[in-house]
């Protein structure tokens, strides 16, 4: 898996957060890889990981990333203040691997053949800073579970 499309309805919360926390742990696992390849006494071979990549999409998108997620991702020092809603288009799902829901349902396109999940997480707008935590929370495991299916994928 090389390239995934988290999508929510505004692009705005749960899927900014999904693809920050995919693209830090893909490239936290990437290093991890690379650092071991560099330990390993000649000969010895482990075959590095492709590195995968993440973005974010909404079928009806926010204006702006909800000010709380940016705050919640901030503690945990992931910047998404440049981070903008874009709109979740058939072209943009074609060019995934894997398309993750996460709420948007019927208004996410279809495209032939491409993997589809569906993650039923919480939207953070407009909920206490308790509950935005525990979605960011919820969702760093989804993709840490994601990741780890894909690593064992790889490794088959």
């Amino acid at each position: 898996m090389k390239r995934v499309v988290f999508a929510c309805v505004h692009n705005a919360g749960r899927s900014q957060m999904a693809a920050a926390w995919f693209n830090h742990l893909a490239d936290v696992n990437h290093l991890a890889n690379i650092q071991a390849l560099q330990a390993e006494p000649q000969g010895a071979r482990i075959e590095p990981t492709v590195r995968a990549r993440a973005v974010s999409a909404g079928t009806s998108p926010a204006d702006r990333v909800h000010p709380e997620v940016l705050d919640v991702m901030k503690e945990v020092g992931i910047d998404l203040s440049s981070a903008r809603p874009q709109k979740l288009t058939a072209e943009l799902a074609a060019q995934a691997d894997l398309l993750v829901t996460m709420g948007c349902g019927d208004a996410c396109p279809y495209v032939p053949g491409l993997q589809v999940e569906d993650w039923p997480l919480d939207d953070p707008q407009g909920q206490p800073m308790a509950r935005v935590r525990v979605i960011r929370d919820e969702i760093r495991g989804q993709v840490e579970a994601l990741l780890a299916r894909s690593l064992a994928r790889e490794r088959a």
